[in-house]
């Protein structure tokens, strides 16, 4: 939905097509349900300039299109691998239906080799097919799609690689033209990447830990270098979402196909898994070594700010660790609204963070919402029953803990304690102890 809506804005005609016909519908009066800040005035904007459509099914979508783009579904399959079961779907029901001279384009992230064996299950010569990854991300897609960092095409003909690119020549972009197989390799080769790169933050605020090292400082020190760069350096539960999991999963098992050993990769995904089983130790640690009959409050259960979005969400994961050591678990997150079937019967959703934190032995903070920055400290500390806040985005700040009396526990950094009046104190977790100090 992104790329057409945002495709049509910069005066293409487009026209989107899905077999859900109720979507369709919806779309078709403007109305969009997932939270992404700005798609919904796009597509409204693009239905009243009448360059953006909804249909169902594919013949009244391609029938007069000079560019065709599949943007289905590329889940993880058996192994690893990447389900290709939609795409193959969509190209052999499209097939027939391509006007002569068109473009068939894979915005799906898909395996090297899937445009070449598109171009054998279409068996038409007068179709080229291209690949063009997106690299959008969810809570920020449609300035992404608007302001990218570059456009990456790749087909086995220059004709059909150059229209692809020139649809996006308004954006002003770099542009990369190669090879198909090339093109299907950077989407995999950045998005694994970012995930090795997250583990490895991840496993330096665990050495931090130990050696009473401070994070934040250490990421910031990094930062500055250019060669390394700001993002994808905070610590957290560990990374998820649809698109890092699947895609290093799936490289994982192109690489095997081809009999290559990739163990920093296996590393990365390893050290993943066990930095989400990091962060219940943590709990654990603050709720005096059991959880069992323990009431948590829980901050956040997608797999990050800005989205509604579960799939293979860390925060959801940790949750489900905590409920499976006998924690009551009460959740609030400002993207859910408490219908969602990837909620575990554990979880109890709420509808604000104080209720929440009510009578909770600890509050854990999971996904980074800024508006939980700004919420009364004052009022969640008389709510709970514990004074010990586990961030594991780091994403609070201590000193406003601390004066509400709250203990502060985060990830890479010196525990920071606080103190209840005796009048607010009550049995729970216990509060952080500050190491002694070296005078």
């Amino acid at each position: 939905m992104t790329t057409g809506a945002c495709l049509a804005s910069l005066g293409h005609r487009v026209v989107c097509s899905d077999v859900n016909a109720a979507k369709v519908e919806q779309l078709s009066q403007g109305e969009v349900r997932i939270h992404e800040p700005g798609l919904g005035e796009l597509v409204q904007e693009g239905i009243a300039a009448g360059r953006l459509e909804f249909v169902v099914g594919s013949a009244g979508a391609v029938a007069d299109a000079e560019v065709v783009f599949l943007c289905v579904p590329t889940p993880m399959g058996s192994g690893g691998k990447a389900d290709l079961a939609a795409v193959e779907a969509v190209a052999h029901e499209v097939r027939e239906l391509l006007p002569a001279g068109c473009v068939l384009v894979t915005k799906s992230t898909v395996p090297v080799g899937t445009s070449a064996r598109l171009h054998e299950l279409v068996g038409r010569d007068d179709v080229a097919v291209v690949s063009n990854p997106e690299f959008l991300r969810e809570g920020s897609a449609v300035h992404d799609f608007l302001n990218p960092d570059r456009i990456v095409v790749g087909s086995d003909s220059q004709d059909a690689a150059e229209r692809v690119a020139a649809l996006y020549a308004r954006l002003g972009a770099p542009t990369v033209l190669t090879d198909a197989a090339s093109a299907e390799m950077v989407k995999y080769a950045a998005n694994c990447f970012l995930a090795t790169k997250l583990s490895y933050v991840n496993a330096i605020a665990e050495l931090c830990e130990r050696l009473g090292a401070d994070i934040t400082d250490v990421t910031e020190g990094m930062g500055y270098d250019r060669r390394i760069g700001q993002s994808f350096l905070q610590p957290g539960p560990g990374w998820g979402g649809s698109c890092l999991p699947k895609d290093t999963a799936a490289l994982l098992q192109v690489a095997g196909a081809v009999e290559f050993d990739f163990p920093l990769l296996q590393a990365a995904i390893s050290s993943n898994a066990r930095q989400r089983e990091r962060m219940v130790a943590k709990v654990v640690e603050a709720c005096g070594g059991s959880l069992d009959g323990v009431r948590l409050g829980l901050l956040g259960l997608t797999f990050k700010a800005g989205t509604d979005d579960l799939r293979d969400s860390p925060a959801l994961e940790v949750a489900r660790l905590l409920a499976a050591r006998g924690a009551e678990l009460v959740a609030y997150d400002p993207g859910l609204r408490g219908d969602e079937p990837e909620l575990p019967p554990e979880v109890a959703l709420v509808d604000d963070p104080y209720q929440a934190a009510k009578e909770a032995a600890a509050l854990v903070l999971l996904t980074e919402w800024q508006e939980f920055r700004t919420l009364d400290w004052n009022r969640l500390a008389d709510a709970l029953r514990g004074p010990v806040v586990v961030d594991t985005r780091n994403h609070l700040d201590p000193d406003v803990l601390r004066r509400a009396g709250l203990s502060w526990r985060g990830v890479g950094r010196t525990p920071v304690t606080g103190s209840l009046s005796a009048d607010r104190r009550r049995p729970g977790c216990a509060a952080a102890e500050a190491p002694p100090a070296n005078i």
